[in-house]
């Protein structure tokens, strides 16, 4: 019998490549340190309903992701976001003039991943720490120091940092992936109980320690009862402020909320912060992904290309491709 396939980590590239080695007849065995899938696709379920705090929507420019994304939209995972679109410059808002369609989850970004997920194997709140090579099949340990195994190869799906020490027996994978830096994003989730008289749904936010923020009620499918708005903090702020306390990071981005949206702000009913390590890569690259066919070992992810949703999911595809190539 042909060993399996394992997968570390179950956002949207490890779950695309999942599907390809899947419908290839491989079998798969996925892993992730979280509760869920998603990575920075996840949602957060809270007392104000969910709330995408990671990835706030994509835009598809690829032909190929063009054509899967109206495949999800027809099975009902996606739907169209037009927000009332501004941009923030010197504290003056103006309309945006950008007409990209942009797409979400619907009626959570974590739908995406969870409907690719499907019935795969999987094993959640499981933190792999080492991977290594016997004879001839891989073992991964994880951090209660229980082993996985034996798989005939290992694909790699985690942020470059996490990636490079999960790469270490392959020198030259493991080297590409420290060589890449990801930038951190502070995550603000402010509710109020009466909406907020303004007509942004998102924005564009310039000189602020704010970069964007989103009303999640603008969203399709999202929960109506409570005006709830997501912001990110630039990643200059978010680097300087990284070890900040959850409540100052909130009072900050509040305040420089309430400074910029034009209308009065009253104290939110709930309020939550959430620090993404690894939110997105300082620039892009042109991998598609990384691969050492002759040990069996390959990484995939938004870092390997441009650092949008659309890069995580091509990653993946390029992956699971190089993989099935090198096994025909």
């Amino acid at each position: 019998m042909n060993a399996s396939i394992a997968i570390i980590g179950t956002g949207l590239a490890g779950l695309s490549a999942a599907q390809v080695l899947s419908a290839a007849g491989h079998e798969v065995q996925l892993f992730d340190k979280s509760r869920g899938s998603g990575g920075r696709m996840a949602s957060k379920r809270s007392d104000v309903g969910s709330l995408d705090l990671g990835a706030q929507y994509f835009t598809a420019r690829d032909r190929r992701f063009v054509e899967v994304v109206q495949q999800w939209q027809a099975r009902g995972w996606v739907a169209e976001w037009t927000p009332s679109l501004y941009n923030s410059q010197v504290g003056q808002l103006s309309p945006s003039p950008d007409e990209q369609v942009r797409w979400v989850g619907s009626p959570r970004m974590s739908a995406i991943t969870r409907a690719l997920l499907g019935g795969l194997p999987v094993h959640f709140s499981c933190r792999i720490t080492e991977v290594f090579r016997g004879d001839q099949y891989w073992t991964l340990l994880d951090a209660e120091g229980e082993s996985h195994g034996p798989f005939s190869h290992v694909l790699v799906a985690t942020p470059a940092p996490q990636a490079s020490a999960l790469l270490a027996a392959a020198p030259k994978l493991a080297g590409a992936a420290a060589s890449v830096l990801m930038e951190p994003t502070w995550a603000v989730a402010l509710a109020f109980d009466t909406p907020l008289d303004t007509r942004v749904e998102g924005c564009f936010v310039q000189d602020s320690a704010l970069d964007w923020l989103a009303r999640d009620r603008s969203k399709p499918g999202r929960d109506h009862s409570h005006d709830t708005w997501v912001l990110h903090a630039t990643s200059a702020w978010s680097r300087q402020h990284l070890d900040l306390p959850k409540e100052a990071v909130i009072e900050h981005l509040h305040g420089a909320f309430a400074e910029m949206i034009g209308c009065a702000v009253p104290p939110p009913s709930f309020t939550l912060a959430h620090r993404w390590l690894y939110a997105r890569p300082a620039q892009a690259h042109q991998w598609g992904a990384l691969a050492d066919a002759d040990l069996g070992l390959y990484a995939c992810g938004d870092w390997c290309l441009s650092g949008r949703v659309e890069g995580a999911w091509l990653s993946g595809q390029d992956a699971a491709r190089r993989l099935i190539e090198h096994l025909a």
